[in-house]
């Protein structure tokens, strides 16, 4: 090890970055760790028996994934229409209608499930539009929102939304509305239309490779280190 001298300013700028990358790579580890617990989380929710869900403020978090019920009376005059492709790529629309709770004085916002394009209005699927109390079954979701600046954003004028901004979509219709949707499962609806069962679930996990790119690149950095200090302190005893 006498002959190995990478320099200052190689050991200044090669260590932190090497720490920097470990560092990294224990945190993808741990990401991991907390997606998979997740995904267990999730899963198990989706297998369970439905529940009511409770009138008033919950915790959107809370509720996410989870399996419930709910029994109203639809408001069709007051369909929302979240754009949507179905499966191979046909454009449509997902039909969230609410659901007045009477008993405990609240409204649902519902995704009864995917329409397309020539089906976006009520009037186009009479069969479907139910009448008086029903009790549907489905799955819990929190509201989304625009992630970035540059994209789109919803068009309420003309009743066409690209995210499920629960609040917005309540103050369009004019009244309160709970804190989450309810994506109903998919059963058979007279006329075929709304599809129910659009619920996808998709949680990738790639923290591991991740984690594997980022000890890849500090055991490449602390090689090139090592072999440039050694060649440095060569040719340093030559001279």
């Amino acid at each position: 090890m006498k002959k190995f001298s990478p320099g200052l300013v190689p050991t200044l700028i090669t260590v932190p970055v090497v720490v920097i990358l470990l560092a990294l790579s224990i945190w993808q580890i741990n990401r991991y760790v907390w997606k998979v617990d997740l995904v267990e989380q999730i899963n198990t929710q989706l297998a369970s028996a439905p529940v009511p869900l409770p009138a008033g403020e919950i915790v959107p978090e809370d509720w996410q994934y989870r399996r419930v019920i709910v029994t109203g009376v639809f408001d069709h005059e007051n369909e929302l229409h979240l754009f949507s492709h179905a499966d191979k790529g046909r454009k449509g629309f997902q039909v969230i209608t609410p659901l007045r709770r009477n008993a405990e004085g609240d409204v649902v916002l519902v995704n009864r499930g995917w329409v397309p394009e020539t089906r976006k209005e009520a009037s186009d699927r009479p069969a479907g539009l139910f009448s008086g109390e029903v009790t549907v079954s489905g799955i819990a979701r929190k509201p989304w929102a625009k992630g970035w600046s540059f994209m789109p954003q919803s068009n309420p004028e003309t009743n066409v939304w690209l995210y499920g901004e629960l609040q917005a979509m309540g103050e369009h219709i004019g009244t309160n509305v709970a804190p989450v949707f309810v994506e109903v499962d998919a059963t058979e609806i007279p006329g075929g239309f709304p599809i129910g069962g659009q619920t996808r679930v998709t949680l990738p996990n790639n923290h591991f490779q991740y984690a594997f790119t980022w000890i890849g690149l500090a055991i490449a950095m602390m090689v090139i280190f090592v072999l440039y200090g050694v060649k440095r302190g060569r040719q340093n005893g030559e001279d």
